[in-house]
């Protein structure tokens, strides 16, 4: 790997990466600190090139966020609603029938869904939910439910996590998304997300979802009140928990939107904080084949750009995302199969559109 850099502090990550050296906390933080972007993207470019080549991934997938109403109140969220509060939602099996006969004949190989932790809806509620979806699409992957929503699945039902976990894939789920955890730091835990579970139960929800066979994407929320030190934990938390069961696919920094929350005096994260997060995490997580660039928090030019910096997929064509544009996201509510092979295409990519396990489809 022939690189010069601005800052010399990146010449022993360099060497740790040419020699397959896994990097430390310590590097981590090197990286963070360092404003040589382009440097820190090019070694993140490099490992990208050497796993994937110029192929940049794109599903084409519908996202149903099923209900707003949530008990949790996380301070960073604009999305979630009292049950009775102006603008709260809850769709129907027969809502949610509806909405995929409206896509009946467009080639989705995957839903994406995700809501609020309802008070009140029993388990048999999701589970209409899944196998209705299932009716509709039998040939599309159902990822849905984050850790959170299936620990509050487990508490309703009554079950364990393992039998809560088989009765969801029973009805129709293949895949978990990586939502839930933002940064796995007890000081933000406390002060952000009180009533949501902690680190630890987080992680204990994940390992029972790999173990029963299901793989998961993971996450990390950024651009908020957390610290350099704490986004690298996080990270070498995620490392470590897939060192134990392989079961991550793919790692989604998510850029925090700040508008319509209690948060809303913190400003936007930067396109240099937001480049630097994708490189870092395709530095750090060796054992990650996949890290997204999400166009809808990057917007869609900067995820262009992501693509030279660690990011090998685009994630997909969304379909009407309520959660990021509840808090000012200024992105398309959804793509054309055509607009993001274009975005791919004219920043020097080769689009392969995949399936939820990133087996390619034509």
């Amino acid at each position: 790997m022939i690189l010069s850099f601005k800052d010399n502090k990146l010449y022993p990550i360099k060497e740790k990466i040419e020699a397959n050296i896994r990097l430390e906390f310590k590097d981590g933080l090197t990286l963070y600190d360092s404003n040589d972007l382009i440097g820190v993207g090019a070694l993140a470019d490099f490992i990208r090139r050497k796993r994937h080549g110029n192929k940049t991934f794109y599903i084409y997938n519908q996202h149903i966020n099923y209900t707003n109403i949530c008990k949790n109140r996380c301070l960073f969220c604009a999305f979630a609603r009292e049950r009775h509060e102006k603008g709260a939602y809850m769709y129907s099996a027969q809502d949610v029938h509806e909405m995929l006969i409206k896509n009946k004949h467009a080639r989705i190989r995957e839903i994406h869904m995700v809501g609020g932790i309802h008070p009140n809806a029993p388990f048999e509620y999701y589970l209409d939910l899944l196998k209705t979806i299932h009716s509709v699409r039998p040939d599309v992957h159902i990822k849905a439910f984050t850790a959170v929503e299936i620990d509050h699945f487990s508490s309703i039902s009554g079950l364990s996590l393992s039998d809560t976990i088989n009765t969801l894939k029973d009805a129709g789920l293949a895949m978990v998304p990586g939502g839930g955890s933002e940064v796995m730091s007890d000081r933000i835990h406390d002060e952000l997300f009180p009533k949501k579970i902690g680190r630890q139960r987080w992680i204990t929800v994940m390992k029972a979802v790999h173990a029963e066979g299901l793989t998961s994407n993971a996450t990390m929320l950024y651009g908020h009140i957390e610290t350099p030190d704490e986004r690298i934990h996080h990270l070498i938390q995620l490392r470590e928990i897939q060192d134990e069961t392989n079961g991550f696919t793919a790692f989604i920094p998510l850029a925090f939107h700040s508008e319509n929350t209690k948060l809303s005096h913190i400003s936007p994260t930067s396109a240099f904080l937001d480049l630097k997060t994708t490189a870092i995490a395709r530095l750090m997580l060796d054992n990650f084949d996949h890290i997204k660039a999400y166009w809808v928090m990057l917007g869609e030019k900067l995820a262009q750009v992501a693509q030279t910096f660690g990011a090998d997929d685009l994630d997909g064509t969304i379909i009407d995302e309520k959660i990021t544009h509840s808090a000012g996201a200024r992105s398309s509510k959804g793509l054309t199969r055509d607009q993001l092979i274009h975005m791919i295409r004219s920043a020097g990519f080769e689009p392969v559109e995949r399936d939820s396990f990133y087996m390619p489809v034509g």
